[in-house]
């Protein structure tokens, strides 16, 4: 049985012990395993907003933070660790017996592009994918974002250093615009819209975008 929000669940996994923060939906057909990135936790604006807004639409979401986070460490591992910890966390992802759809923001978004397939995933979700190390647009990474193999959804802010949506090259993907968002999804102060706001179209995003996966 999934357990409450308020609880944390660790599990022990090949690169140490990660641990996720369940929220669940109301009659779950679904779950969202979102992955933080490489600057920060699941305290992140745009995970917090799905995972407050989804349940609601019967989407359970699975706060997912890596062992190197869990740990206290605050340099993020090389990109095949993260994977590892990753797959290590599947079959408890998996426990529930719904679709599973792969999830993160910025290198958890990497992550779960590269491991979704493998794993059996339902879809992925990329959110804030650093297409490119920031100010760096010729070390592209959209053969991670290219090969999931899966039905995939990135948001991206207008303004995200590591790759804004007009950068993002053709491709079996969908891709939903923040506009004037930043990487973390902030806006500037004299942006025409609240954050508030542009965090509504994210979720709104992403809502529709997983109702069509059912």
């Amino acid at each position: 049985m999934i357990k409450d929000v308020t609880q944390y669940e660790t599990v022990a996994t090949d690169a140490g012990e990660a641990r996720i923060t369940w929220h669940e939906g109301t009659e779950p057909w679904a779950v969202l395993a979102l992955g933080h990135g490489a600057g920060g936790g699941v305290e992140a604006r745009d995970l917090q907003a799905l995972a407050g807004a989804l349940p609601a639409l019967g989407v359970t979401v699975a706060l997912v933070e890596q062992p190197w986070r869990v740990a206290g460490k605050k340099v993020a591992p090389a990109p095949k660790t993260l994977d590892t910890g990753w797959r290590g966390l599947w079959p408890v992802l998996a426990g529930p017996g719904l679709p599973v759809i792969a999830g993160g923001r910025s290198a958890g978004a990497r992550v779960a592009c590269r491991t979704g397939r493998e794993l059996g995933a339902r879809a992925v979700l990329a959110l804030s994918f650093p297409l490119h190390p920031s100010g760096k647009p010729e070390r592209s990474r959209a053969d991670e974002l290219l090969g999931t193999g899966l039905p995939t959804l990135v948001v991206q802010g207008g303004n995200d250093p590591f790759g804004r949506p007009g950068e993002y090259p053709d491709g079996p993907y969908e891709l939903v615009e923040i506009p004037y968002g930043d990487h973390g999804f902030a806006l500037p102060k004299r942006a025409p819209l609240g954050q508030d706001e542009a965090l509504g179209l994210l979720v709104g995003g992403v809502a529709e975008w997983i109702s069509g996966l059912r």
